[in-house]
């Protein structure tokens, strides 16, 4: 039976009859009443789908639009990044939490979630424990963000440029960015992801700093996708193709994202939320509690813009 319902909420979640908002939602539902059969697959692809639709998804963007945005966006990604890393350390100290699994949620917070977490995890040594809090705490409250901020940035009628740029500087996971982005508007998906993005290539000097402080001699996962999704974005802009093949392809993207949102849902449950505990959860949520609005003050004032 949780086989059958796995594989349906898959195949609506890939119609496209669903928002993502609401394919996340489908796989929340499942993971929470439902024992996941094939949880560590699930995870693996979501990670893999993910980049696939993220690099589906340049082939609708501007390589202009993207240029402008990552270069307007890069000093205050800076100064977030490094304001971040310093509170939520603070935090993590405060409320006790383990060091490995402060720095974890500290860094996914900063920069991209999960993939900063399986960046740097290694480098510090964490065992699956710590991985298993710190991804399990970030998981939690990008699906949480997902669902809250479309309706957020329409109450207080944020611009489509505003909404991306915050959704970009405040949501942890690439996924939920583009999920929530897409759900705002064209602008709005276009301005989040390529933000966002930028952001990810801090997963690199932040894993090489952790490797110089630590003495690690792990390998350093580097984000190619985000290069492939440069490329696209230029073979949109300057190579001529019917405009139909590339909006198929970012189509797909769309799509592909959809599903990796399901996907994630399907994976959080009752036991996550158990291993996760409350020092960690108090961690990610007040570190976010400043991030989020202080980010959402900024913009609105007009010192953040693009």
């Amino acid at each position: 039976m949780a086989k059958n319902l796995f594989f349906l909420g898959l195949i609506v979640a890939a119609s496209g009859l669903v928002s993502p908002p609401l394919a996340l939602t489908f796989g929340l539902i499942y993971g929470f009443t439902a024992v996941h059969p094939y949880h560590v697959d699930s995870r693996k692809l979501s990670r893999f789908l993910l980049q696939i639709s993220v690099v589906a998804l340049g082939f609708g963007m501007d390589l202009h639009q993207v240029a402008r945005a990552g270069s307007s966006g890069f000093v205050y990604t800076l100064l977030s990044i490094s304001i971040t890393l310093a509170v939520g350390l603070a935090l993590g100290r405060f409320f006790g939490v383990g060091n490995k699994s402060s720095f974890l949620i500290t860094a996914g917070t900063a920069i991209c979630g999960g993939s900063a977490i399986a960046a740097v995890g290694p480098i510090v040594k964490a065992d699956d424990e710590e991985m298993a809090v710190s991804l399990g705490t970030i998981f939690v409250l990008n699906s949480v963000a997902l669902l809250a901020f479309p309706p957020i940035g329409s109450a207080l009628h944020l611009t489509q440029e505003q909404f991306g740029l915050w959704a970009a500087l405040a949501i942890h996971d690439t996924s939920s960015v583009v999920g929530a982005a897409a759900h705002y508007g064209a602008t709005a998906l276009a301005v989040g992801t390529t933000v966002k993005l930028a952001r990810a290539l801090w997963i690199v000097p932040l894993s090489l700093a952790t490797a110089m402080v630590t003495r690690s001699q792990a390998k350093i996962q580097w984000p190619w996708f985000i290069l492939y999704f440069c490329l696209a974005a230029v073979a949109n802009t300057y190579i001529p193709l019917p405009h139909q093949v590339y909006g198929d392809l970012s189509l797909l993207g769309r799509t592909g994202l959809t599903v990796t949102l399901y996907l994630i849902g399907t994976g959080l449950s009752k036991e996550t939320l158990r291993k996760v505990g409350w020092r960690p959860m108090l961690q990610g949520v007040l570190l976010w509690a400043i991030v989020g609005p202080g980010a959402l003050m900024l913009i609105r004032m007009g010192w953040i813009h693009l």
